[in-house]
């Protein structure tokens, strides 16, 4: 995909005040206590949105610290299943990915970026953006893009396949975009536009690639790209409940 040279490109970037709701010492104190609150909650079978709000109420959390809280929080067993699952990256070559395409592309344009992301106690990360019906395309995602082809390299990964909504708006120019630069760069990839992609992944055998909850919990193999992203790029906006 060719790099755009308009100068009107949304920026994917921090919300305004994410620095005063994730930066300051005294709140990432607060917010580690609250991960570990729900960790153990959830670990003990409570309820997972009664068990957030509970939480949220206890430490005083906004809706958006809530959310880091949520993404970063686990069972102890689903937290056991997903290490478990999890591969190396020289496990990879010959090896066919799915890549749960709007999870892990905005995930990168959020690392690229500078924004937020939150690693979770089973050691993948999440962010605070969403699509809502619709994806534009950031300054990040050709640079989103590039990263992937590069894994593909360093991995020797026989095949990329890639998913994403059907519905959302966009993913028909985007999956044109991620074909073009297969077609570039001789890759193999396949772009699937499906109602139902995280259920695709699921019942596929192929190694699946994202940072959804549900889909680590129904796969069988799964390989922690952003993880992998965050040990090159060494971000400066990596909140690690564990550090």
């Amino acid at each position: 995909m060719q790099s755009s040279s308009s100068g009107n490109e949304r920026n994917r970037g921090k919300n305004p005040g994410d620095d005063k709701l994730f930066g300051t010492a005294r709140m990432q104190t607060r917010l580690k206590s609250a991960v570990d609150d729900l960790s153990l909650l959830l670990s003990r079978g409570y309820p997972p949105r009664s068990s957030l709000a509970l939480v949220g109420n206890r430490h005083r959390l906004n809706i958006r610290q809530q959310k880091a809280v949520q993404g970063m929080s686990a069972a102890d067993s689903q937290v056991t299943q997903r290490t478990k699952c999890s591969l190396p990256l020289q496990a990879l070559a010959g090896k066919e990915v799915n890549i749960d395409g709007f999870n892990v592309l905005i995930l990168l344009e959020s690392l690229l970026s500078g924004a937020y992301i939150f690693k979770g106690v089973d050691g993948f990360y999440r962010d605070l953006s969403s699509v809502h019906g619709s994806y534009k395309r950031v300054k990040q995602t050709s640079q989103a893009i590039e990263f992937v082809s590069e894994f593909h390299k360093q991995a020797g990964l026989e095949k990329i396949h890639w998913y994403f909504d059907k519905p959302v708006s966009n993913s028909g120019r985007l999956k044109q975009w991620i074909e073009e630069t297969a077609q570039q760069q001789h890759f193999n990839w396949e772009v699937t536009l499906s109602y139902a992609p995280d259920k695709d992944i699921a019942a596929s055998s192929a190694i699946a690639i994202t940072s959804d909850a549900w889909v680590l919990d129904n796969v069988k193999q799964n390989f922690n790209l952003i993880g992998y992203a965050v040990s090159i790029l060494n971000p400066a906006s990596v909140f690690n409940p564990d550090s």
